[in-house]
Parts: C-alpha cells; structure tokens; sequence
C-alpha cells in the first residue's frame, strides 16, 4: 500500500514538473521580441510581408516603426523610449519590430536584448537599385511621386560625371546599420565602424542573412522560432511575396563604372562588411538546416 501510495506521489509530482516545463516554454517563446531594423532595397519588403501575412495565423504581432522623415539614426531619448516602449509592451508580445533605423544596443539602457535580424545586400546592387527607385519608383506603390521623378540621367552617365547623386559615400548605409549610434559609425570610410559592424553581427545580432539567399534566411528563422515563422518558407515560395517589390527601371552598369566604383575604399569596405556576413550566414545555414536531427541533452545533473 505505502508502495503504491509513493508511486502515485512520484507520478504526481513528475506530472507537475512536465507541466511546469510547458507553461515556463510557453511564456518564454510568448514573451520573443524580434527587431529587423532594416536596411534600405534589401527585399526587406518582401521578406516582411511574409511576417505580416503569418502573424495571425501564429499569434504575434508585427509593428512598424516608422522615424520621421526617415531618419535612420535616433535621438538619445527616442532609443530610450523605443528600448523601454519595446521590452515593457506585454500586450504586442511575442512581437517583430521594424524599420529603417540602425542597430540600438538595449543593455546600454539596462534592458535585455531583443533578437535583432537584418538582411544585407551587394553594396553596388543595392546603391543602383536605390538610385533608381528615387526616380522611378517601384510597382509596390507606382502612385508614389518620387522625389527625383524627371531625371533620367543614367547611372552609367551620372558616375561619367562625377555628380553627387552617384558618390559612393552614398553606398555607406550597411556598415553603419549594423554598427549602431555612435558617431563614427556614420562617418563614411571609417575603419572602427566596420570593425564594430562585424562584431555586432556575430555578438548581438540572431541573425543576417543575404538578399540572393533570402530563401535560406527564411529557413533558418524558421528553424530557429518557429513560434513566429512556423510556415514562412512554404508561404514564401507559394505565394506573391518573392517579387512583391520591384524597381520599374532598372539599367545594369557598365563595367566601367562598376570598375570605377570598385576602385573607392567605401566600396571596398561595404563589400568587406557582405563578404563577412556571408561566411557568418553559410556557417549557421549549414550548421542548422543541414543538422536538423541534431539534439543537445543534458545528462549528469547534480544534485
């Protein structure tokens, strides 16, 4: 009798403890807070509307965070209220956040740390796309008046020139994305802010991926919380979002202009800056999607 009575006490008890284990996973993954602070003609678009056509589904919640006239660097009391606004808001959890800002560092402001993505692209892919976007706009929003809308003046033509439009101290736009608020993150050519940039990537950042593979990226995030992205890659590869956003025109360089703007030491380190994060996403890509049936267990526990 006294056997069975332990037996049923222990069965409780491990009853209780499993039951524990759920709720506390449950809140943890309810309580993921994921900041994508964008940069600029990435297929950030594309990647996002696939958050938002899956938050109901998956319960979360999707929050644009939209900085006046686009500014990409926040004040100091604006990071303050964002980072408090962020980690405090019960009712928006589990919850992604974004928008084009750089990376803010949450533990400077006493907070714990969101998980930050990013997607990054070809530095001159990007800057051409960009360059033409501002006079043609795309066929996601092709009512927009764009604000160069009337120069047709070539990219090709504009680097001939020499004019401000084509400058490559334009294309410093990744480096300091991922490097943050400091000012010489915002300092075009500066070494210290590419450093940074690497180690914000690999240090605070879950994940940056590559718009050629962002496929993958979607994969791996999937893999990795699926409490928000259970379902991402087959709606991706199934429905719209894959070409949601295109430039209207679009020419492709010359080599050489692509010659002339290899030849800048801001291209050469917003190109360092892809070629890093590119390693860092094949590493992690191969190391998780490739090793799904990997499990960790904990074993030799005492006491």
């Amino acid at each position: 009798m006294l056997r069975l009575v332990r037996f049923i006490s222990e069965l409780n008890q491990k009853q209780h403890e499993q039951v524990q284990k759920f709720h506390d996973k449950v809140a943890v993954e309810d309580n993921i807070i994921v900041v994508y602070n964008r940069v600029p003609k990435t297929g950030s678009t594309s990647f996002i509307g696939v958050a938002y056509d899956l938050c109901k589904r998956n319960k979360f919640h999707v929050l644009h965070v939209n900085v006046t006239a686009n500014n990409h660097v926040l004040s100091l009391n604006n990071q303050y209220s964002f980072v408090h606004n962020v980690t405090n808001w019960a009712a928006m959890k589990p919850g992604v956040y974004h928008g084009h800002f750089a990376f803010i560092d949450f533990s400077k402001y006493g907070a714990p740390k969101p998980l930050f993505i990013n997607i990054l692209r070809k530095p001159l892919d990007r800057f051409i796309s960009y360059y033409y976007f501002v006079r043609y706009g795309d066929n996601y929003r092709p009512y927009l008046v764009r604000r160069k809308h009337g120069n047709t003046m070539s990219f090709d033509e504009c680097v001939e020139k020499n004019l401000a439009d084509c400058d490559p101290s334009h294309m410093w736009l990744q480096i300091p994305f991922l490097c943050g608020h400091a000012a010489n993150c915002w300092k075009p050519g500066n070494k210290w802010a590419l450093t940074e940039a690497k180690k914000n990537l690999v240090n605070n950042y879950l994940l940056v991926g590559v718009t050629d593979e962002i496929n993958d990226f979607i994969a791996v995030l999937e893999q990795t919380l699926p409490r928000i992205f259970k379902g991402a890659v087959d709606h991706y590869l199934n429905s719209n979002k894959s070409h949601l956003r295109q430039t209207v025109q679009k020419d492709l360089p010359s080599e050489k202009t692509v010659k002339k703007i290899q030849e800048s030491p801001i291209w050469q380190m917003e190109n360092e800056l892809y070629e890093f994060a590119m390693d860092q996403f094949h590493f992690v890509k191969k190391h998780t999607l490739k090793d799904k049936m990997q499990n960790v267990i904990y074993e030799k526990i005492r006491p």
